[in-house]
């Protein structure tokens, strides 16, 4: 029988939840980690080949040779970094002399000191962070576009489906389900708009941000030139960007790392509302859940359908935002050049992707189970005659009914109101104020089902 690793799993990301996030697992693990860091200092390896100070030039062979270990770089080689680690009980460090290993066994004995030269592991460290932090939001922002395409979707199909609104919970002029779906749809378009363009502040200084030993090794290389140029060979066309900064300590300042977990706390803000609201109008009745045979809603009560597609994503969001929160509130802050108090923390940054990922994939469920329900959008509607009092008032008082607000809330205020009684109403405000036929007829022409106002988009 085969052994099921997930069973002592201490959190759901790893046991309920895995097959939800595995892609994510490459990315955010250890050994992926690892791998970045194994990627950045190989790179830099062949970008400091390229600058006249090594004692000879690196063959096309030779250049093949490094860039294929990247590609093959394989579970045996983490395995490998990991042992190197358990004596030198530095992990950077054990990258670097794992390259080294991998070089002296090639053509590069020669050239290996220069692997990590002039460098500190925070320069090697953030840059693969960046590495790990594009990938993970390529991932979740491909399913932010797949949650905005089928709310937008759900908009248009509602376009036209008059809904009655609640304002502070109370029976207001009414809206369209389809235009209150298109409210969240332009909300995720913003925010994923920001996440598309975003850039990354990282650094390649040196122990202190100066590049001291560089700069007094190598006088006449521009060393922050050659920083910047190496930052900008890590971009790739689409997915978040990187900039370097050259003014920081040992550690870049991580302002950019709020930013970023900033626009995707909103992101999921919005989702978080999205969810409640749609839970709601499922309590309310106007969306009815699609049953799905063989399932149970609860273990005592035969007849119910919960919304826990929506209930999941709304404590996964409220998850990962804690997370959002706290990272930038901790990495933005560095006692003096730097502590290493930030060093576990950043190795969490997965937690908030593996949260978001789930609550998208069970938002995208949810939506699948949905449908409004015609009937009951109109049942709901017709109940509530007095949210055409707005309309009403505004049209009396500008015939010269001066006191056309006061009639109306005392009419409806706190009342439910039928179509005959806001009939029987408008007739009597007819008689009395002797208001023109066309003007009645106005008013009768408003109901709670085409008072609406402007819904196009």
């Amino acid at each position: 029988m085969k052994k099921d690793n997930t069973i002592y799993a201490i959190s759901p990301i790893d046991g309920r939840y895995k097959e939800i996030v595995k892609d994510l697992g490459p990315i955010f693990s250890e050994y992926g980690l690892m791998k970045y860091r194994f990627i950045i200092e190989i790179k830099y390896f062949l970008a400091f080949s390229k600058i006249g100070v090594m004692p000879r030039k690196i063959t096309k062979k030779e250049v093949q040779y490094l860039e294929s270990l990247i590609k093959k770089f394989s579970i045996t080689d983490f395995t490998q970094i990991k042992e190197i680690e358990k004596t030198t009980n530095h992990d950077v460090k054990a990258v670097e002399y794992f390259i080294k290993e991998k070089m002296k066994n090639f053509s590069l004995s020669d050239c290996m000191e220069y692997v990590h030269l002039g460098r500190t592991s925070e320069d090697i460290n953030n840059l693969a962070y960046a590495l790990m932090l594009r990938d993970g939001v390529k991932i979740i922002n491909i399913k932010y576009k797949e949650v905005e395409k089928e709310i937008s979707k759900l908009a248009k199909e509602n376009k036209k489906t008059s809904m009655l609104a609640l304002t502070h919970g109370q029976p207001a002029s009414p809206t369209t389900f389809g235009w209150e779906m298109n409210v969240f749809g332009e909300r995720l378009r913003y925010g994923i708009k920001a996440l598309d363009s975003f850039k990354l502040k990282v650094k390649l200084n040196g122990a202190t941000g100066g590049d001291n030993a560089l700069h007094s090794a190598y006088l006449k290389i521009n060393w922050r030139k050659f920083s910047s140029d190496f930052i900008f060979s890590l971009n790739e066309k689409g997915g978040i960007q990187f900039t370097n900064n050259p003014f920081t300590t040992q550690i870049e300042s991580h302002d950019t790392y709020r930013e970023l977990f900033d626009i995707i706390r909103g992101l999921d803000i919005v989702l978080i509302d999205f969810s409640r609201d749609i839970w709601m109008y499922i309590s309310r009745g106007i969306i009815a859940q699609i049953p799905k045979v063989g399932e149970i809603g609860s273990s005592a009560m035969p007849q119910k359908i919960n919304p826990i597609n929506f209930e999941n994503a709304e404590g996964n969001l409220d998850l990962a935002n804690s997370l959002c929160e706290f990272f930038g509130r901790k990495l933005t802050i560095s006692r003096m050049q730097r502590d290493l108090s930030d060093s576990t923390v950043e190795r969490n940054f997965g937690l908030v992707f593996a949260h978001t990922k789930i609550a998208l994939v069970y938002v995208l469920k949810g939506l699948g189970r949905i449908k409004v329900d015609q009937n009951a959008v109109k049942t709901e509607l017709e109940k509530h005659w007095e949210v055409v009092s707005e309309a009403y008032q505004v049209i009396l008082r500008s015939v010269g009914v001066k006191d056309g607000y006061e009639l109306l809330k005392e009419f409806t205020r706190g009342k439910m109101v039928d179509k005959d009684a806001m009939y029987s109403f408008i007739d009597e405000v007819a008689k009395k104020h002797n208001l023109p036929k066309k003007t009645v007829e106005k008013l009768k022409k408003i109901t709670p089902h085409n008072y609406i106002g402007n819904r196009n988009f």
